[in-house]
């Protein structure tokens, strides 16, 4: 069950939210006898990169097209379908936002894969693949069952703390093909609550 984690980042490094969703995708590996491939989308610090590869990625697929520097998430999502694809991933990781909320539906659809959303936990695997999600706005939890042989899972963030495993990951360019349709829509400012 190869593991694929998107990276999201912010002004050209990781954000922490990413890092804990790489030490996730890494366990989840180990348990299911494979490695996790990293991918990031974007300019970025290339010490940033050595971040990714130390949360525990083996490997970081790396699209720098210009066109992804700022965040789409109808692009983005076609780039991880995309990588899923070349990568054989069973299993892909994001850490829960309001971007990777609307990239995980449209790849899940693409991919024809089964999404659980807000995963709490790493997944029991003893009988089948489930996992634990919050629901109710954290209130109550959920133990689902995924039945799909491509699965999707959106780590809350702040509930799995890596730690330091890895070391650095060798970096491979990616190269996806986009459309003028992944780009339809255009970001023509981003501005940060205070």
């Amino acid at each position: 069950m190869p593991v694929l984690v998107f990276i999201e980042t912010d002004e050209g490094s990781v954000k922490k939210s990413s890092l804990e969703a790489t030490g996730y995708a890494a366990e989840v590996a180990r348990m299911t006898g494979t490695t996790a491939t990293a991918l990031v989308v974007g300019e970025i610090e290339a010490a940033a990169l050595e971040d990714v590869g130390k949360a525990g990625a083996a490997k970081v697929l790396h699209a720098a097209d210009g066109r992804l520097n700022t965040p789409s998430s109808q692009a983005y999502a076609s780039v991880l379908a995309q990588a899923a694809e070349k990568e054989n991933a069973d299993i892909v990781v994001l850490a829960k936002s309001g971007l990777t909320d609307a990239m995980a539906s449209r790849v899940a659809a693409r991919l024809k894969a089964g999404l659980a959303a807000n995963v709490t936990e790493l997944p029991d695997l003893s009988n089948g693949f489930r996992v634990k999600r919050s629901i109710y706005t954290g209130k109550a939890f959920a133990v689902t069952e995924m039945k799909s042989a491509k699965k999707i899972l959106a780590i809350k963030k702040n509930v799995f703390t890596p730690a330091e495993t890895g070391g650095a990951a060798p970096v491979e360019a990616f190269s996806p093909v986009l459309h003028d349709a992944d780009f339809a829509v255009k970001v023509t400012g981003v501005e940060k609550a205070s």
